[in-house]
């Protein structure tokens, strides 16, 4: 009689694939909230794109709100990555915010002919009316954005590279609105040539029109 092997089987592997790579998967799922919006994106949508089956998809993000907010908060940190970098070279405010606006339009225009704006206030505003967490997120978006240009303001007036009587609060809080009203109309297909007219009229009213020969 043929014993049977007292060795156990060997487990299926079970859970994250061996080429899980999370920044790979996080950037994946953003396309699909980014096109569909959160509440269209299906779980099936968000484990094709990931490559990741749904028990892999929770074991290394959790729920679909846990994998969006990591998705919200992955498009931030790049976002002011990104920023801090323009200011490598210690740019005037002038130019600094061309280059601000400049770098928002590459993201927001980068899908070619579908109209995807920005991600955060693209797909984050419809969540936050029910979502605390979305909203919290949005809250610090703004503010944080809002004091990081009341600085820049302040240190150009100071430099005197712009009125002396500029308040830069208020200033900042425009920059912050313009950049949130080209994403919106970025994502409507407003074409770069009007929404770059856009930016340059703001720049002047926040940093005074340059003047004319």
């Amino acid at each position: 009689m043929v014993q049977k092997s007292s060795k156990p089987a060997t487990a299926r592997p079970r859970g994250r694939p061996r080429q899980y790579d999370p920044e790979r998967a996080l950037a994946a799922a953003a396309k699909v909230f980014w096109k569909k919006g959160y509440a269209a994106a299906s779980l099936d949508d968000l484990a094709a794109a990931t490559d990741m089956n749904r028990p892999s998809l929770y074991a290394a993000f959790g729920d679909k709100r846990d994998l969006y907010l990591k998705t919200l908060n992955r498009y931030r940190e790049q976002a002011r990555a990104a920023t801090l970098r323009l200011l490598d070279d210690h740019p005037t405010l002038r130019v600094f915010l061309k280059r601000f606006y400049d770098a928002a339009l590459d993201i927001y225009l980068s899908s070619g002919n579908d109209a995807r704006g920005c991600y955060s206030i693209s797909t984050a505003p419809a969540q936050a009316t029910t979502d605390p967490a979305v909203r919290a997120f949005l809250v610090e978006s703004v503010e944080a954005t809002d004091a990081f240009l009341t600085g820049l303001i302040g240190k150009a007036r100071d430099r005197g590279e712009i009125a002396a009587t500029a308040e830069p609060s208020v200033l900042a809080q425009i920059a912050t609105a313009t950049l949130h009203t080209i994403a919106v109309r970025a994502r409507a297909g407003v074409s770069r040539k009007e929404l770059e007219a856009l930016a340059a009229g703001a720049i002047d009213v926040i940093c005074g029109s340059p003047s004319r020969p």
